[in-house]
């Protein structure tokens, strides 16, 4: 029923960050998205909204940093077998709705294809690139500003950053252009090295006009399912991509994460945290803390349904709420960013869209397609990858159909499955050292040989309890067997004539509980 562990953790083995988390226990990724530094002109809009891409660029003047250490936790926490977040309560992924709500972009559209330099054979009316460039940006860059086929945004933004009072419309149109790459290039799809701007997107600024046709949600959700998918790589460390997205969906998504004071929000949704700048200190420590913060996650705090809130619903803008993109939120297919193609696997969060999540079948496996990125010599791509681009012109053909209901929640079948093959706490070893104290809560627990499986605080870890046996009174049970490690323990009992909150101290000062110990006869603290 569903995946198999071995699949589902299939790289774990290989070079996943997860399969060796004991070893690298503070490691932290950089980022590498920057903000476009180019103002934005109210003679552009025009443009920007032909192009479906004027939310995006409200966005940009609405800027916040990257919290790195929160966001390498939530790597650990993805497996690209499956595009989805495997986390302590089930599985969650980022989808087509999430980059409509936070990003403004349009879902429905053209793929965003086609090749990447050699215009003038696989276009018509295409040109050699740096002809095309000088014709369309009225102007060539240095060749030291040139690194193959992509210009420094240095250059860019000296270049192009204002456009001059009372210039023809011409001269407007090409800053409009020049705007737009920058736009495409530093808030969508950067790259690693998060200074360049590639000319991959002449073919798209020639043609203005055409720009709203394209489903840049999707491509912009493809790259930010490649980069993911790369960092997982215990040897990767630089995040690219639309990394306002992934960190304003942990935001929206997951309360217990937020930052305080940021309650106010307009469109889009990802402004909402506009201006925020976390830390850059201890990025090892907070690494650790927040791997155990998720491991200590309950189905509660995460929102399953963000989006159906009323003060929500008053800021969207009506555009992304046509049937055609949102039907597309629904839709299990092939996410195409060029060479790149990632799989949109939403039957597995059939809850975030208010449904009844079944077992989940077994996952693409589109492992050979990670190696894939337009190096090695230009080509046509809709032919070189013509399968996965003709399941993207054929989804409407592959939208779920299922029962929106009133409480949506996992099925039986589902948590069967999960309680299987979950693998619910990824915390290192080392981080049960951190001596910081939590509360530690437990429900009362009735009744003979209950085999009760619960989230439950301790000392910095989260233990993985069983209880079994009679209570012997109130909320006594006979023994509480903890496969964890050693940590102070607080008991409580309600025993007649024995004292309350006796404490179990370390023995030896300290050191490592084995991993299944018993105490007889300790009380359960009722929550």
């Amino acid at each position: 029923m569903g995946d198999d562990p071995g699949r589902l953790y299939r790289l774990d083995g290989v070079a996943h960050i997860a399969g060796v988390i004991n070893d690298e226990p503070w490691r932290c990724i950089s980022s590498c998205r920057r903000q476009q530094g180019m103002r934005l002109d109210e003679r552009y809009v025009p443009y920007l909204q032909m192009a479906g891409l004027y939310h995006l660029a409200r966005l940009n003047d609405r800027w916040f940093r990257l919290d790195e250490p929160l966001v390498s936790a939530f790597i650990e926490r993805w497996r690209p077998e499956t595009h989805i977040f495997h986390m302590p309560f089930g599985e969650c992924t980022i989808t087509l709705q999430d980059v409509a709500y936070q990003l403004g972009l349009p879902v429905d559209g053209h793929y965003v294809s086609g090749c990447l330099t050699d215009f003038h054979l696989y276009i018509e009316g295409g040109r050699p690139a740096w002809m095309w460039f000088h014709e369309l940006l009225g102007v060539l860059p240095p060749e030291n500003q040139i690194q193959k086929f992509a210009v420094n945004c240095t250059w860019f933004q000296e270049t192009f950053g204002e456009c001059p009072d009372g210039t023809d419309e011409e001269t407007v149109r090409r800053f409009a252009r020049a705007y737009i790459m920058m736009l495409l290039g530093t808030q969508l799809f950067a790259d690693k090295s998060g200074n360049r701007i590639h000319i991959r997107w002449l073919p798209y600024v020639a043609r203005l006009e055409q720009m709203g046709g394209y489903s840049w949600g999707s491509a912009a959700l493809a790259w930010l399912y490649r980069c993911m998918c790369r960092v997982t790589n215990r040897h990767v460390v630089k995040l690219a991509g639309p990394l306002q997205l992934l960190q304003s969906w942990i935001f929206w998504r997951f309360p217990s994460f937020r930052p305080d004071g940021y309650d106010a929000f307009s469109w889009p949704l990802a402004s909402r945290w506009s201006g925020y700048n976390p830390g850059i200190s201890n990025k090892g420590p907070r690494v650790q803390m927040a791997c155990l913060k998720i491991d200590l996650l309950q189905p509660r705090d995460f929102i399953w349904m963000p989006y159906s809130a009323l003060d929500v619903i008053q800021v969207v803008h009506p555009e992304v709420l046509e049937p055609r993109h949102t039907m597309l939120w629904r839709c299990v297919t092939s996410l195409i960013y060029f060479a790149v193609v990632e799989w949109h696997q939403v039957d597995r969060v059939l809850l975030q869209f208010g449904g009844v999540q079944p077992p989940p079948r077994p996952a693409l496996n589109i492992d050979f397609l990670m190696s894939k990125d337009g190096r090695g010599g230009d080509r046509w791509f809709p032919s070189h990858l013509a399968d996965w681009h003709l399941h993207w012109q054929e989804r409407a053909d592959h939208i779920l159909q299922f029962d929106v209901v009133a409480d949506p929640g996992p099925s039986r079948e589902f948590l069967t499955w999960w309680h299987q093959h979950g693998k619910r706490f990824l915390s290192p070893r080392c981080t049960w050292g951190i001596h910081e104290v939590f509360p530690f809560r437990m429900r009362p627990l009735r009744g003979v040989q209950t085999d009760f499986l619960r989230w439950t605080w301790s000392p910095m870890f989260l233990t993985d309890v069983e209880l079994s046996g009679e209570p012997e009174s109130g909320n006594v049970v006979r023994s509480v067997m903890l496969r964890g490690w050693r940590l102070p323990w607080r008991r409580t009992t309600t025993q007649e004539g024995v004292a309350g909150d006796d404490v179990v101290e370390e023995a030896g000062g300290g050191g490592l509980m084995p991993e299944v110990m018993s105490f007889s006869q300790v009380g359960v603290q009722q929550e």
